[in-house]
């Protein structure tokens, strides 16, 4: 049989413009997909600044469908599930990131900071914690350290927090030497909780020496002793504390009276608080417990009276009248019922960061978790 090469000559120009029509094909779908994303990307920029988080991420999953190896839209996609509430998909997407091998060293630790940040809102303090570890030597470093240190905070693992504190010191990143000495405070409650006071007590004597500054160390210091036996080492403890923060004298100030007897020195006490009267604003606890050192009622009523000279207030009004005879009848009852009922609230603490209310004085704010944010004054005198 002999082949005919004819049809040769019918075929190629027949494939050419097969092939021909094929690639004008592809490179019209190309062109037609690389419209579409950057249609997409901006739709949902608009969606986002009309604050239109759904829309928004509908536009961004379009646009990441036609463009899978673009990072940023990955990124502005999970933050958009996060702040959304959408954990699980955001962990998804920067999962997803971390586990291609083309990723950039920069947009890799980026990816490994939003999967923390991912897990801390989540609430998986465990997953946020071990997320946040590996960005040790990075550029989030410092970032992680004080993530990790609210984790430490909220899961009361006061040794790590100590650390992580030291070292956030250490680097020069802030102060933390009041936030490490409250720390060190909470460990030696732990031991003493756990029936080791004498270590207990040589961390504090330790903790003075270093942060002499720490109203909450020789606090916890003089409690410490006096629950030991020792009412004059407490007792000295609390003059130290005149010394070193004389602010938070009116924290101790009925403590101070009653160890001062205790060891048949309430002059001591007198002259403590009479030194804080006359160097700082009038203060209620103060006041009155100078008015339950005076033998004479009447003295007591004067020092009320000097107050409310100073400044005025309810509560030391209350305290004015309950040593006079005003009360006997019964429509005197009835005012000084009210009096009292009126000035009750005015005797808490109030949080000057988030303005949490409390009867009684917190080193750390139950509602924001901040440190030191009580200011050692009654909600009336602030």
């Amino acid at each position: 049989m002999v082949f005919d090469f004819t049809w040769l000559l019918w075929a190629l120009p027949l494939v050419f413009a097969l092939g021909w029509l094929a690639s004008r094909f592809d490179l019209r779908q190309w062109r037609l997909e690389g419209r579409q994303a950057p249609r997409a990307y901006f739709r949902g920029l608009n969606h986002l600044l009309n604050e239109q988080q759904d829309q928004a991420i509908d536009a961004f999953i379009e646009a990441v469908q036609h463009d899978p190896d673009t990072s940023e839209l990955h990124f502005a996609l999970g933050n958009l599930f996060r702040r959304r509430g959408d954990y699980d998909r955001a962990v998804r997407v920067h999962e997803h990131l971390l586990a291609r091998g083309d990723l950039a060293t920069k947009d890799r630790e980026r990816a490994q900071q939003a999967l923390a940040q991912d897990f801390l809102k989540a609430g998986l303090l465990d997953r946020a914690e071990a997320a946040l570890l590996k960005l040790q030597g990075t550029a989030f470093e410092a970032e992680a350290e004080l993530a990790l240190l609210a984790i430490y905070e909220r899961s009361r693992d006061w040794d790590k927090a100590a650390d992580t504190a030291a070292r956030l010191e250490g680097r020069e990143q802030g102060s933390f030497r009041l936030r490490l000495a409250h720390y060190r405070c909470e460990q030696a409650q732990q031991l003493r909780q756990q029936g080791h006071t004498t270590e207990a007590l040589a961390m504090l004597e330790s903790l003075v020496d270093q942060v002499p500054d720490s109203a909450r160390a020789w606090v916890a210091l003089a409690d410490m002793r006096q629950s030991l036996g020792n009412t004059e080492g407490g007792l000295q403890a609390l003059e130290a504390l005149a010394v070193h923060a004389p602010l938070h004298l009116p924290l101790v100030a009925h403590n101070l009276v009653q160890w001062a007897r205790l060891c048949h020195a309430p002059q001591r006490a007198e002259q403590l608080l009479l030194q804080y009267r006359q160097q700082h604003l009038p203060s209620l606890d103060v006041t009155q417990a100078l008015a339950s050192l005076q033998n004479d009622p009447e003295q007591g009523r004067r020092l009320y009276l000097e107050h409310l000279q100073q400044e005025p207030s309810l509560v030391a009004a209350g305290f004015w009248l309950t040593g006079t005879h005003f009360g006997e009848t019964e429509p005197e009852k009835l005012v000084k019922q009210a009096i009292d009922r009126a000035s009750e609230p005015l005797k808490r603490y109030r949080c000057a960061a988030c303005g949490f209310e409390a009867r009684q004085y917190f080193w750390q704010c139950p509602g924001c978790q901040g440190w030191d944010s009580y200011p050692p004054k009654r909600v009336e005198e602030l």
